[in-house]
């Protein structure tokens, strides 16, 4: 049974921010100064196989690090927004571009920048160590902090609800 309230029946797609959601807040500068992320391995296999499993994913990022493409590319994401200063308008072009209703989406945000989204889909979402305030707008707050398992956790229970965690051989591999 799951802990998020909602109809995850409805769910067809999950869209996230990176820094404090797929990655931990505190991050790691090089020596020119650019940020180095870490990233969680069992949000990259739940993630990888959401994407084989036929749902659709969306990052949504205002950062502009390179890897970052890289690595969600590599999980078969082919959907990264860099460089978002204003995350709604980038959620709402890609939802209407994939024909997205707002109650078929679930958002993962952390932080002030991703209210206007949180609050624009049906499932709401933010890791345990999310601000104040979008912890007064998730709907569902993860027990999990920000790049230490939050994606894994609201993918495998949503895939879980749906029949779709484990179902198959495919998830028996990357």
């Amino acid at each position: 049974m799951s802990a998020i309230d909602y109809d995850l029946l409805k769910i067809k797609a999950f869209a996230f921010d990176v820094d404090g959601v797929l990655s931990p807040s505190t991050i790691p500068l090089s020596a020119s100064g650019e940020p180095m992320r870490m990233v969680n391995i069992k949000d990259g296999y739940a993630l990888q196989l959401a994407v084989r499993s036929g749902y659709m994913i969306g990052i949504i990022t205002g950062g502009t690090a390179e890897a970052v493409r890289v690595r969600f590319n590599g999980l078969g994401i082919k959907d990264v927004y860099m460089g978002a200063s204003q995350k709604l308008p980038v959620l709402q072009r890609w939802m209407m571009e994939k024909g997205l209703n707002p109650e078929e989406v679930l958002y993962m945000g952390d932080d002030i920048p991703d209210l206007p989204a949180m609050r624009y889909v049906g499932l709401p979402c933010t890791p345990y160590d999310g601000c104040h305030e979008s912890r007064i707008t998730a709907r569902y707050i993860s027990p999990y902090g920000g790049g230490y398992g939050c994606a894994r956790d609201v993918l495998e229970q949503v895939m879980k609800a749906q029949g779709r965690w484990l179902a198959d051989e495919k998830a028996f591999g990357w």
